[in-house]
């Protein structure tokens, strides 16, 4: 885990993501994505860190995804470090944030509660 590039815009782990060798994070200006990713640039016209910062309800973007938009609703609810601290415990006990490409063990969920409950404790209910 590379805690130092925290969490994107969106919500996504650029500290546990596949790609994070090549990318410096959302926050770098370095990001693959920067051109075409609708999160940065609303976050960034808004004036906030990223969509855990915005009051509104919104799906759109990558938001449109459980994984980011459970993280960001994590954020929301509990704070960053909170995160961090989940990402890197459940990923020392084994749990994969990218095992086959960008799919892991955060992806196969289809409700948000659930995936926060994930998120929080690093077992399956």
């Amino acid at each position: 885990m590379k805690r130092e590039l925290g969490i994107a815009r969106c919500g996504l782990a650029c500290c546990l993501c596949s790609e994070n060798e090549r990318c410096g994070g959302c926050g770098s200006g370095e990001c693959p994505d920067k051109d075409w990713c609708e999160n940065r640039k609303c976050s960034i016209d808004k004036g906030i860190a990223g969509c855990a910062d915005c009051d509104e309800e919104c799906k759109k973007g990558l938001l449109g995804k459980i994984k980011p938009y459970a993280f960001t609703v994590f954020v929301k609810r509990y704070g960053i470090e909170a995160l961090l601290d989940c990402l890197e415990r459940n990923e020392k006990n084994g749990v994969v944030y990218h095992r086959e490409g960008i799919n892991g063990d955060y992806d196969d969920f289809d409700d948000v509660e659930k995936l926060i409950e994930f998120i929080k404790t690093g077992i399956r209910s």
